[in-house]
């Protein structure tokens, strides 16, 4: 087989954009160079691996299977690279942390300054999303996800703590019931995303009003000027001084600490991985609520 392993990178990339003027561009090539290797690849594999279409350029299910072992072998290589450059595993660069806005705003960034007058020279970057971020093209390094992801291979995952969940609202709303509560107005996210565990919950109180918002943060600021009630984590209202409208936390979710299976070869990796789960431990009480 005189197939060129340099193509690798090239071949993913045409998959990624599906445009072979594109790929070339992001590459520095010209469009030509770009047509005789991917041919040159097929050639030598003996497969097709494109076909292309109205969409562009679509991998084809041999195209595919050879693609999903590529990516795992650039991984691979990254990760190597990543490694050797470590210079006697310094604990210094970047790290991307996810997890949703709150959770980092109104609780990790107070753990930051102690972390970095430990490490100096480490880069965080925070980046509060509900997307799952990819780990192999460097997305994310770091994340933290409520309740258990499910099961992969490339992932190294650990429970790290819990996060408490209660109603609250402004004092307007300090002498409701629960009995009250479907008649009173509820911040909620948009219908589509009805599958968070939150918008179910509120999906059995049955509100007869929904002011709908779209981030945990939007919400919270309503809930803070009196718009209505909401279904928070506990750090986040007990923080902004809100009303609780029953004393003991209304859900529990768990939180599970994120990683690439490769990231713990990795000083600052590894490092802040502790970190975060030190700062979990610390805070155990104030994050369950």
């Amino acid at each position: 087989m005189n197939f060129d392993w340099n193509d690798i990178p090239l071949l993913l990339k045409l998959a990624e954009s599906g445009n072979m003027a594109k790929t070339a561009r992001e590459l520095g090539l010209v469009t030509s160079t770009v047509s005789r290797r991917v041919a040159a690849a097929e050639q030598a594999l003996g497969i097709k691996l494109f076909i292309r279409d109205n969409m562009g350029y679509q991998p084809t299910a041999g195209g595919k299977i050879l693609l999903s072992h590529a990516d795992t072998i650039v991984d691979r290589v990254k990760t190597m690279l990543l490694e050797s450059r470590e210079e006697a595993q310094a604990i210094s660069g970047a790290v991307n942390i996810t997890a949703i806005d709150v959770l980092l705003s109104y609780w990790l960034v107070r753990h930051v300054p102690g972390l970095l007058v430990k490490h100096p020279r480490l880069e965080l970057n925070l980046m509060g999303d509900f997307r799952e971020l990819s780990f192999t093209r460097r997305e994310a390094d770091l994340a933290i996800r409520l309740n258990r992801p499910n099961a992969d291979a490339a992932l190294r995952m650990r429970k790290i703590g819990t996060l408490g969940f209660t109603v609250y609202g402004s004092e307007r709303f300090s002498g409701a019931s629960r009995k009250d509560w479907p008649s009173l107005p509820w911040l909620s996210f948009p219908d589509e995303m009805s599958r968070l565990a939150e918008m179910q919950w509120l999906a059995r109180i049955g509100p007869v009003q929904k002011i709908r918002l779209s981030s945990i943060s939007m919400i919270a600021s309503a809930c803070q000027a009196g718009v209505g009630i909401a279904l928070l984590p506990c750090v986040v209202g007990d923080q902004l001084g809100l009303v609780r409208l029953q004393p003991e936390p209304e859900s529990q979710r768990e939180l599970w600490l994120l990683s690439h299976k490769d990231s713990g070869h990795v000083a600052r990796f590894r490092a802040v991985s502790d970190w975060l789960g030190e700062q979990v431990k610390k805070d155990s009480r104030m994050l369950s609520g």
